[in-house]
């Protein structure tokens, strides 16, 4: 097996994606952490797009997410997709899916009025009525966890923290959600791919932006 340095950045949920595959599979790795705010040269020479997650493996280097993860799924032993190839295909395509909520809810951080946060509000409420359609419970196909669950977990993250917040009721008290939601939050390997303070960090990154979100932060701060 190659080694591995995976370069990352603590907040980053596509850098979770590789951290819980790493995991799940018990692949030894170093870790190194950039500030994306000061992307050191050496960085920027290995990855075209600028961006985290990247993965050295010996002198080979691969960037994209989701190309991290299932290399490093296809490389160690067992899967963490289905056998059956056409449900391994519709997992990715939840993947691909979960990827697009993550924007949705990255987008509820700049809105600038309450009737824009409530219009993207709606958007995340949507995606989630969505994949909710799919979940067999208690994780996405059943018993098993899958990659797919790792990658919405990293949903559920923000989820979890943004509703600290107030009541945004993104599940629409879907109980089937919830428990998708708590049972994969629960999973050491989703647990491990972020830093303890992940929720003062993330909390401070929404203030920091000024939109309306903030102005909830700002509240619990004052009370």
């Amino acid at each position: 097996m190659p080694n591995y340095k995976l370069i990352s950045f603590p907040l980053c949920p596509y850098v979770q994606r590789a951290l819980i595959v790493l995991a799940e599979k018990n692949v030894p790795f170093e870790r190194v952490d950039i500030d994306l705010a000061n992307k050191p040269d050496w960085f920027l020479k290995l990855s075209p797009l600028g961006k985290v997650p990247v993965l050295k493996a010996d002198e080979e280097v691969l960037f994209e997410s989701q190309v991290i993860a299932e290399y490093l799924d296809e490389v160690t032993a067992g899967s963490l997709h289905p056998t059956d190839l056409l449900q391994k295909a519709r997992h990715r395509a939840w993947i691909g899916f979960a990827s697009q909520t993550l924007s949705s809810i990255l987008g509820l951080y700049t809105v600038k009025t309450a009737e824009e946060f409530e219009e993207k509000r709606l958007a995340v409420v949507e995606k989630f009525a969505r994949v909710a359609e799919q979940v067999k419970g208690p994780f996405f196909a059943g018993d098993q966890f899958h990659l797919v669950d790792g990658v919405w977990g990293t949903v559920f993250r923000y989820i979890q923290t943004i509703e600290t917040l107030g009541d945004f009721d993104f599940y629409q008290t879907s109980e089937k959600l919830r428990t998708w939601h708590n049972k994969v939050l629960a999973r050491q390997s989703v647990v491990d791919a972020a830093p303890t303070d992940y929720s003062d960090q993330l909390l401070s990154f929404i203030k920091k932006k000024q939109g309306h979100l903030a102005s909830f932060v700002n509240d619990q701060i004052a009370a």
